[in-house]
């Protein structure tokens, strides 16, 4: 059971180097890269809360502090691999290849939100909680019955643990090998329930064992334990070797959603110093600093060009055609109910009141 205890690392809060296969696998342009996507989904997560308090998008699920879970697992990918992310999972999809305007077009309640580029497999976001484990381990075995190379990755929170499908996905993907990583981001808050009030396990990725498929717990604020770390169970699956259970212990410094105030189930003053000791960016910016790779001028260069890209994705979502009322009906099933039919002709009618 020690084993599920330590975090692994290969970076610690300091940025110093603590695991000595790091430099065999790491380079200086990956680490600026990794860098690059870290400050591009930092900066696109603070305008993101912004617009939703200028009233530009609907409510909105932050994940600012989590982002070397997300940026780490997801770059550790293929470009035929598939993507099961949930509404929190924003950094992952961008990182992925998903373009920052359909992110924002989703948290303004489009259906075009919900569509990924024609190169990439990425499910729209889960919000009921659990449910898309089932569908990984579905679209995995899919790609394993055809006898392609590819694997799938799904995202969930800790709170994800406490619902059947979590245990029902996994038992399926090991007892057919399916090719998935379950990916989870341990911030230790379903919400507003701390973990030790939601399950009496000492760990998540001790979870694994009921299912005789690997876990590893990893700090989910080091972007290269969690790059490595999934980039093995990920060769694992593809392999046929099966699923791997990967918990990434992370902390989320804001609220669920920008609906709720944290500071009715959490102290603020210890996210407030959480970050100065485990924020995901000033470690990459320690290691760079302690290895002679950090340029100010180049850092702010980083820093400009994720203003650009995102003011730029503002402009386009803002520029989107209005959207067609009809697709709060006609996607709801293949074949629409007659209930449906019914909401449908009152709510046009409604519209044709209101414009008269």
């Amino acid at each position: 059971m020690e084993e599920f205890l330590q975090k692994k690392q290969f970076i610690d809060e300091n940025g110093n180097i603590v695991d000595e296969r790091f430099h065999s696998y790491f380079d200086e342009d990956f680490i600026k890269k990794m860098y690059e996507k870290l400050v591009l989904v930092r900066t696109f997560d603070r305008k993101a809360i912004s617009l939703q308090r200028q009233g530009r998008i609907g409510t909105y699920a932050p994940f600012e502090g989590q982002e070397a879970a997300q940026v780490g697992s997801a770059s550790a990918l293929n470009e035929d691999d598939w993507m099961f992310p949930t509404y929190r999972d924003h950094a992952a999809i961008i990182s992925f290849g998903q373009s920052i305007s359909t992110v924002f077009l989703y948290w303004l309640g489009r259906v075009e939100g919900c569509l990924p580029p024609d190169n990439r497999h990425i499910f729209p976001p889960a919000v009921p909680i659990a449910t898309q484990l089932p569908h990984a381990t579905g679209a995995a075995l899919a790609e394993k019955w055809k006898g392609t190379n590819n694997a799938a990755i799904v995202y969930f929170g800790d709170g994800a643990t406490s619902e059947g499908d979590f245990h029902e996905g996994i038992n399926f993907a090991s007892v057919f090998k399916a090719p998935v990583v379950f990916f989870n981001q341990n911030n230790r808050f379903a919400i507003s329930v701390p973990i030790e009030k939601q399950m009496n396990s000492r760990t998540i990725a001790q979870k694994a064992i009921a299912y005789d498929i690997p876990g590893v717990r990893i700090d989910g604020n080091d972007v290269f334990a969690v790059y490595f770390y999934t980039k093995e169970a990920l060769n694992r699956a593809r392999n046929g070797d099966g699923p791997t259970l990967i918990e990434a212990v992370t902390w989320r410094y804001g609220a669920h959603t920008t609906a709720d105030d944290p500071s009715k189930y959490r102290d603020q003053k210890v996210s407030h110093e959480k970050r100065d000791v485990i924020d995901p960016i000033l470690r990459m910016e320690r290691l760079m600093k302690n290895n002679g790779y950090w340029d100010e001028t180049w850092a702010q260069s980083v820093q400009n060009f994720a203003v650009e890209q995102i003011e730029k994705a503002i402009i386009e979502m803002e520029a989107y055609p209005p959207p067609n009322v009809n697709d709060l009906f006609d996607h709801v099933f293949a074949e629409p109910t007659w209930t449906i039919d019914e909401q449908k002709r009152n709510y046009l009618h409604h519209l044709q009141n209101k414009r008269n």
